[in-house]
């Protein structure tokens, strides 16, 4: 029970720093990485709280598929901007 208030406030404060980071990361790209890795550590705690649907649609949804979208369109936005 210990390991598991440990972990739990180890991922809170990797959270926390992810969400600093993507607020203060001067490039966009750092910015979206960021935001999807306090997603990924939300959907660890979730799985910790015994939430595994919940995890895995914030894994999938939150995490996996935000990320690749706001990457795409950051692409697209680029490549339109240059020609």
């Amino acid at each position: 029970m210990i390991g598991l208030t440990i972990l739990g406030a180890v991922l809170a404060l990797a959270s926390l720093s992810a969400a600093v980071l993507a607020l203060l990361a001067r490039s966009t790209l750092v910015a979206v990485l960021a935001a999807g890795l306090v997603s990924l550590f939300a959907s660890v705690m979730f799985l910790l709280l015994a939430a595994p649907d919940v995890a895995m649609t914030e894994a999938a949804i939150g995490s996996g598929l935000t990320t690749f979208l706001f990457i795409f369109v950051m692409g697209r936005i680029r490549r339109e901007g240059t020609q």
